[in-house]
């Protein structure tokens, strides 16, 4: 299930961000998949690598790529009308990019899959609502690690 095509651009001013939002109205699970093949396409061509969760409406996502690129396409996403709530987590400056081959990685984390998951939490809401980041960003860095190893 990989998505290998990606190849990550120049990595000189690479960045990292991860954010979390909820689905506006009019946005169902079903509607994933073409959302996936249309971002993908997006990030091969702007060399944007990353991972998406889905659980219960809300998204969370870490997108990594040239600092310039990364910062237009949170933008776009910031006003794209599918998500509402949207919060930046995390913003950094990695050594390397954690998901180099992903140009969007994806999964939808389902009941079945909570037993595995370090720090279980039933949603996202947690981490997206969260005000005290030294709280969360542990959770949010062992999700992100846990994806990691799957994939």
């Amino acid at each position: 299930m990989s998505d290998s095509a990606a190849r990550p651009s120049q990595d000189d001013d690479l960045r990292s961000i991860v954010y979390a939002s909820h689905t506006a109205a009019g946005l169902e699970e079903a509607d994933l998949p073409a959302l996936l093949e249309q971002c993908r396409a997006n990030n091969e061509r702007l060399g944007l690598t990353g991972i998406l969760l889905f659980r219960d409406g809300r998204f969370l996502q870490l997108l990594e790529g040239p600092d310039a690129t990364l910062r237009e396409r949170m933008a776009i996403i910031a006003d794209d009308p599918r998500h509402a709530g949207l919060r930046v987590l995390l913003e950094e400056t990695p050594a390397h990019r954690l998901f180099p081959s992903w140009t969007m990685a994806y999964e939808a984390i389902t009941d079945s899959m909570t037993t595995e998951l370090p720090g279980y939490r039933s949603t996202f809401e947690d981490i997206d609502t969260d005000v005290d980041a030294s709280a969360t960003l542990p959770a949010l860095r062992e999700l992100i690690r846990w994806f990691q190893v799957r994939h």
